[in-house]
């Protein structure tokens, strides 16, 4: 049984149900049923259309539990004849049911959960172990977000600034996750780019495509995240840099500046470096200046604080810091960074400690916690 060709299938089965007309839940329960129908059958009698055999069988599952529901009978003006079988559509319906699971209505984190669950295939308690909280409360959100696009058809024209931040988290969801989304992401906004002829469309394309140029470098062999001044560079994919970097400048060159087009330029300069040390972090305060006139928000501050601790001393970025809220995500480990960058080992290792209980993944809580480690063994010697 081929596991990532079912994978693969699920999210255009599911679209296909639900541009027929089946509600977005019901389409999933259905989806899911042919997926143990197809671990059951296609062993000893595999399928000609593995995409085509699902459809049907989805179908007939989604059919035979609304026709058992009596309180549904409404939708029999919907589901009121099987379509025969045959060979599916070849039509990749996944970038549409983005559009679906981008629901304006949604928060972003209930749509990226919700997006990680119907078209990554993750489970609510992989999503839940990803955004550190129980299962029952990963269940519920993604259950409210059920609801809210239950009545949503698939020909209702969808939101693509949603969809372009929906694809953004699943993107950077892809990088810790059990399933390697990040691709994924690529390949839909590179469709995403050649439907909406938009600089931040292209923009978001040349930011993923400069983020995952480093992905070899990102983990050690044990499995511990790499931070990037200490990643190796040659393990740079030096042709998605190239491909990111010639997207950026066309999409600047429209002179349509959003936020998406000033991150990538940033990573365009952090690729631009062949060395850490040589890295022009002045600019990279410039970018995140005009970054900050597009979206001002706390993260974006953060992240400045930390270029501006390179670019003019821990002891600059440390009063940037201090501008923000404390308890803003990944604020101690900038703090215990530019403190160790400072000269204070003592404070340094104390608030990477904390920020350890605060992290949002498992690998960033374990490089935190070596990073606590290292210097209290360093103290003690």
């Amino acid at each position: 049984m081929d596991d990532a060709l079912l994978r693969s299938l699920t999210p255009s089965v599911l679209a296909v149900l639900v541009r027929r007309g089946a509600d977005f839940a019901a389409a999933e329960d259905a989806v899911q049923e042919a997926l143990i129908e197809a671990v059951r059958v296609w062993p000893g009698d595999p399928p000609r259309g593995a995409k085509g055999w699902l459809v049907t069988v989805a179908w007939r599952k989604f059919l035979d539990a609304t026709r058992a529901d009596a309180a549904r009978r409404r939708r029999e003006d919907v589901v009121d004849e099987e379509p025969p079988p045959g060979p599916a559509s070849a039509v990749d319906d996944t970038l549409q049911l983005y559009f679906l699971c981008a629901h304006p209505s949604l928060t972003p984190s209930s749509a990226v959960a919700l997006t990680l669950r119907a078209v990554g295939g993750l489970t609510t308690r992989q999503i839940a172990r990803a955004y550190l909280v129980p299962e029952a409360t990963m269940a519920q959100r993604i259950s409210r977000a059920k609801r809210t696009v239950a009545g949503v058809r698939f020909d209702r024209p969808g939101d693509v600034a949603t969809v372009l931040r929906v694809l953004y988290l699943v993107f950077n969801e892809g990088y810790s996750g059990d399933v390697d989304l990040a691709a994924e992401a690529i390949r839909l906004t590179r469709q995403l780019a050649a439907r909406y002829d938009h600089p931040e469309v292209r923009g978001l394309l040349a930011l993923m495509l400069l983020h995952h140029a480093r992905s070899a470098a990102r983990t050690a062999p044990d499995g511990g995240l790499v931070p990037l001044a200490e990643q190796d560079r040659g393990r740079w994919d030096t042709r998605l840099i190239a491909e990111g970097v010639h997207i950026l400048q066309a999409a600047l060159a429209r002179d349509r500046l959003g936020e998406f087009q000033a991150q990538a330029a940033i990573a365009a300069l952090h690729a631009d470096a062949r060395t850490a040390e040589e890295t022009d972090w002045v600019q990279i305060v410039e970018w995140y200046d005009e970054l900050l006139r597009l979206n001002d928000s706390p993260v974006v501050r953060l992240n400045r604080a930390v270029a501006v601790g390179e670019a003019d001393g821990p002891r600059a970025g440390l009063a940037a810091l201090a501008e923000l809220d404390a308890g803003l995500p990944r604020h101690s480990a900038v703090a215990a960074y530019l403190h160790e960058r400072d000269g204070d080992p003592v404070t340094a290792a104390r608030l990477y400690t904390e920020a350890a209980g605060k992290a949002s993944s498992l690998a960033e809580r374990d490089h935190l916690t070596r990073q606590a480690a290292r210097l209290n063994t360093h103290r003690s010697r």
